[in-house]
């Protein structure tokens, strides 16, 4: 007699795998092409000449960069409030289709060439983001029972191949539109992908009904946690969000930015509260709660290097990179895909690596597989130093030659295995450390540690107007390797904070690399 509920047991099955997988591997699928189909030609649209033959916006590299590093920091830090309105409000199946449908109007919008379309619609895309990303992939772990944790690895992977198909597929049809055949275009077409995903999403509600629905809170009020009112009831926590804030001001005031400024006072509030749920834990929990917050730091570190694909490398492509392969001219914005293609050849191998790598006792644990992928990200770097040092100016400083396609490519496949190494553990590592209770915080800090990698990317790509592309690149080589070293060295201290967290878990590393890929 089947042990399982009935939900599960009613479940039409595809391949062994429940029907509704495949409804959210293409509705991911299609909302992963329209993110990286806009991402992969917004800042090319940005510095693109007025009076060109696809004129763009005309604006400085920095320029673009720094906006491009506010976008996709909020698109990421939104998941924060688009958790808690599932969490508490609408429940994950229904937050998703709201964030459908956000980003069927943000990309619509994207399509009109007025300035007023162009605010609109990053800020309905941000919001779209923010609602239906960390709400999906919560849905597909609901498809499947606790006791069937190898099958429900596999749904991963099926579910993330399809984010690593939208998106090597988005750089190449839009990123093609979008220089060949007008900008608009470009941001049209991914508008269309989205709403693709968005009507497969709800032909097949019949069979995702049953997960991603609202749990009710059933504690008495009094029970019920006011994260933001506890700030003020324990005084590390409110040291914490005073200095932060204060800091902020200070940048306000004294550094004369008052987005930074804002920015910081904002995140006075996500330190407040980190901290009070540091105070809910026991002694174990507080030291788990610890490590989780300093592999953030990790994170921050990690995606502020690696962003630079969508900003300063993407306009690098276009500018300083000699494009021609005889007389066929590759686009910039195919470069954006080359990050996905990577994944989807290399994510068996890698993983197949840390097995054996495991196996031989060695040392596998996710904080070192994080620090090992930042040095080798890092390092895909030197080949950009190696580049910049091809390029040549006039007097007046315009590029008279050009660098090799090789070393961008070069680059993104070290970029690809830093970050097959680093990110799919980052996640599952949280999981295991992070209390039941504070799950989903937990989750949504970590987006918003990506997003705030994402804004440390448009900072550093901003600066190469000022310090050069070869400072710019090798410094981020250099200082992600000694970071990942250092990580390395107080290796022990950390893991004795974890309390063996990993191995209690229910999943091997085995597991997580073979069936997680990096979800962004």
């Amino acid at each position: 007699m089947s042990t399982l509920s009935q939900p599960f047991q009613d479940q039409k099955k595809l391949f062994g795998h429940p029907i509704g997988l495949f409804i959210l591997f293409l509705t991911e699928m299609w909302e992963r092409f329209s993110y990286y189909g806009m991402r992969a030609i917004l800042v090319l649209y940005l510095v693109e000449e007025t009076a060109s033959d696809n004129p763009g916006l005309g604006w400085a590299n920095d320029s673009a960069i720094a906006l491009y590093g506010w976008y996709t920091m909020f698109v990421y830090v939104a998941s924060i409030p688009g958790g808690i309105i599932a969490d508490k409000l609408i429940g994950q199946r229904k937050s998703v289709f709201v964030g459908g449908l956000l980003l069927v109007a943000g990309h619509s919008v994207l399509a009109i060439e007025q300035m007023w379309a162009f605010y609109t619609g990053l800020v309905l895309i941000v919001m779209g983001v923010g609602m239906l990303k960390p709400n999906i992939s919560t849905m597909v772990g609901g498809l499947y029972p606790k006791n069937e944790q190898n099958k429900r690895d596999m749904g991963f992977y099926i579910f993330y191949m399809g984010i690593n198909l939208g998106a090597a597929a988005a750089a190449l049809i839009v990123g093609y539109v979008g220089e060949e055949h007008g900008w608009h275009y470009g941001f049209g077409l991914a508008g269309i992908g989205m709403a693709l995903g968005q009507l497969i999403y709800m032909v097949g509600q019949k069979h995702i009904k049953h997960v991603g629905n609202l749990v009710e809170d059933t504690r008495p009020q009094a029970e019920r946690k006011n994260l933001l009112g506890q700030i003020f009831k324990n005084s590390n926590s409110i040291i914490g969000f005073a200095i932060t804030f204060v800091g902020g001001v200070a940048i306000w005031v004294f550094g004369g930015s008052w987005s930074y400024g804002a920015l910081v006072m904002a995140l006075a509030f996500a330190v407040g509260i980190g901290i009070v749920v540091y105070n809910d834990g026991n002694k174990v929990e507080k030291d788990r709660i610890l490590v989780t917050y300093l592999s953030f730091l990790i994170i921050i570190i990690f995606w502020g290097a690696f962003e630079q694909a969508g900003g300063l490398m993407n306009v690098y492509a276009a500018q300083k990179t000699d494009l021609m392969l005889g007389s066929f001219e590759v686009k910039a914005s195919w470069f954006q895909s080359v990050n996905a293609i990577f994944i989807l050849i290399f994510a068996t191998l890698v993983g197949s690596f840390w097995v054996w790598w495991k196996n031989r006792k060695k040392e596998s644990s996710s904080l070192f597989k994080m620090a090992i992928g930042v040095i080798i990200m890092g390092w895909g770097f030197f080949f950009m130093s190696i580049a910049s040092q091809e390029v040549g100016y006039d007097a007046a400083g315009l590029v008279t030659a050009k660098s090799g396609m090789q070393w961008l490519v070069l680059a993104y496949l070290f970029h690809t295995l830093g970050e097959l190494c680093a990110s799919p553990v980052a996640l599952s590592f949280i999981t295991k450390l992070a209390p039941e209770r504070w799950m989903a915080f937990m989750m949504g800090a970590y987006f918003a540690a990506t997003g705030l990698g994402n804004k440390v990317a448009g900072l550093l790509g901003e600066s190469a107007s000022e310090y050069g592309e070869f400072a710019i690149f090798t410094g981020i080589a250099v200082f992600c390797t000694i970071f990942g070293i250092l990580v390395i060295l107080i290796l022990k201290p950390l893991k004795r904070l974890t309390h063996g967290a990993e191995d209690l878990a229910g999943t091997t590393d085995e597991e997580a690399e073979g069936f997680e890929l990096a979800d962004n």
